[in-house]
């Protein structure tokens, strides 16, 4: 698949300098293998990238020339498969063993996004019963899938998953913060994906279609494999995996400084082409 997000600003004076970092190159891993990927800019600019702490690549660039517009634009051409499922599988007690917690300490604990919820503990507890961990975390997706309700502008980028799942709706950030806090609380290591979605599986090569970023999970039970609880499916060839992390605040998109005035427009498109 061929994937071109562009993200416009627009500000109410110009820009003196800007500081940016760019997560917006796919990963590459044993499910997909990245042909090409370009982060470029309007104005343009000089950048540098690396691999930051959760194995996210980043694009930084700064700006120092005065500007009232920035233009950011990744392509990218990726090939992609789906995840098998789990290739191994641990039991509960080796899955909470003191190695497993110390390894993967930082995916177990509440964050600010992914905080503790006494309320949600028993209904964990009870997803997890009587089923191995793999089972477990279909059965947190599923639970979340059919407790939210989908609806865009019901939430914010700093939403939590306790604040979306106190409404009953939200996004696919939300589904993917609620199923995190499930899991976690299970004992089950899990992390944040961001990505992109390819709307419609049926899809002519050639054919390009608007789509947007999208997010779900991955837990380890023995090792990684994903699972997207706003579809309520397996990940897929659709899904294209760009960062990981803790939770949405280890892979933004784009974030940065600047000197001056505030922004008075927003604009991003994402246009998705099957290529095979």
């Amino acid at each position: 698949m061929r994937v071109v997000h562009t993200t416009g600003y627009v500000y109410d004076a110009p820009v003196t300098r800007s500081f940016n970092e760019a997560r917006l190159t796919p990963r590459a891993d044993s499910r997909q293998n990245v042909i090409l990927n370009r982060v470029e800019t309007v104005p343009s600019t000089r950048s540098f990238r690396y691999v930051d702490y959760w194995g996210t690549t980043v694009t930084a660039f700064d700006l120092h020339a005065q500007h009232t517009e920035l233009e950011v634009t990744s392509a990218s051409v990726v090939e992609t498969e789906p995840f098998a499922g789990p290739a191994e599988e641990l039991s509960w007690e080796e899955l909470r063993g003191e190695s497993v917690a110390d390894r993967f300490d930082e995916l177990l604990t509440p964050t600010g996004y992914v905080p503790r919820e006494r309320r949600l503990g028993p209904v964990a507890r009870q997803l997890a019963r009587g089923v191995p961990p793999a089972k477990a975390v279909v059965r947190g997706a599923e639970w979340v899938h059919q407790e939210m309700s989908y609806l865009a502008g019901t939430t914010s980028v700093h939403t939590s998953a306790v604040e979306a799942f106190a409404e009953r709706r939200g996004v696919c950030q939300d589904y993917a913060h609620l199923t995190l806090l499930l899991l976690r609380s299970m004992g089950i290591p899990s992390r944040y994906v961001s990505g992109y979605l390819h709307p419609d599986p049926a899809a002519e090569v050639g054919n390009t279609v608007a789509g947007q970023m999208h997010a779900w999970i991955e837990a380890w039970t023995g090792a990684w494999w994903g699972y997207d609880p706003t579809n309520n499916i397996p990940v897929t060839e659709q899904h294209v995996s760009v960062g990981v992390g803790r939770d949405y605040a280890d892979v933004p998109p784009l974030k940065g400084i600047f000197s001056g005035s505030g922004s008075t427009d927003l604009e991003v498109v994402v246009e998705i082409t099957r290529l095979a």
